[in-house]
């Protein structure tokens, strides 16, 4: 299984590709430009890779700049909790509140849920329902390769904002609590901004996280 990842757009967001053999899925597409994108389209030619998903981890506009162009080129939908369906149809007013430009993304028609299974390739991932950043926030956990996309949930020594649309640091902390912070210690948190994390070193250092 590899992860790779890119840092990318004004809000330093970190974008996915993930992949087992030749199918890949590709996370939160926030390239600023196609200046920003074409690693990403290098990474995927070099390696012989076919996307088989677009998979969103909430509807934020630093995670869904570059949806459109991804959409077109691969013919398929991205795939989104419905929760944020109103952050998708809003993508251009959220781009304007933060001064930035960017294309209208496709509106959605798969959505995911908590509990189903995504299968790419040989790997299998848990979607994870983790509501507070956003009302739709999911993150992608990998049980066999110890690891979880965790989105805007968790952070290296921190926790998602919750001053946005819909959100709640009540919410946030319960959906951390209940479903992040009962995986394995040693699983791996690549998380939407910053650094990879473990579950346990949030356990025990995360200021947000201590009682």
């Amino acid at each position: 299984m590899f992860v790779q990842s890119y840092t990318v757009n004004p809000f330093s967001e970190n974008t996915y590709i993930v992949h087992d053999d030749k199918k890949a899925v590709v996370i939160d597409p926030g390239f600023y430009g196609a200046s920003e994108r074409m690693p990403a389209l290098n990474y995927l030619s070099e390696n012989g890779l076919s996307i088989d998903r677009l998979l969103l981890t909430h509807g934020h506009v630093d995670h869904i700049i570059d949806c459109a162009y991804w959409a077109d080129a691969y013919g398929m939908q991205f795939e989104v909790h419905e929760n944020d369906l109103p952050l998708i149809a809003n993508a251009r007013q959220q781009a304007l509140l933060f001064g930035i430009e960017m294309h209208d993304p496709p509106v959605p028609t798969q959505f995911l849920k908590g509990g189903d299974i995504i299968e790419v390739g040989r790997f299998a991932w848990q979607i994870l329902e983790a509501p507070g950043h956003s009302p739709g926030s999911v993150c992608f956990y990998d049980e066999e390769n110890g690891f979880v996309i965790a989105g805007d949930v968790l952070f290296d020594g921190s926790v998602g904002r919750t001053d946005l649309w819909e959100g709640s640091m009540h919410t946030l902390l319960h959906s951390i609590r209940t479903k992040l912070l009962t995986l394995p210690d040693d699983t791996v948190v690549y998380s939407g901004h910053g650094p990879a994390t473990t579950i346990g070193r949030e356990r025990e250092n995360n200021p947000f996280l201590q009682d």
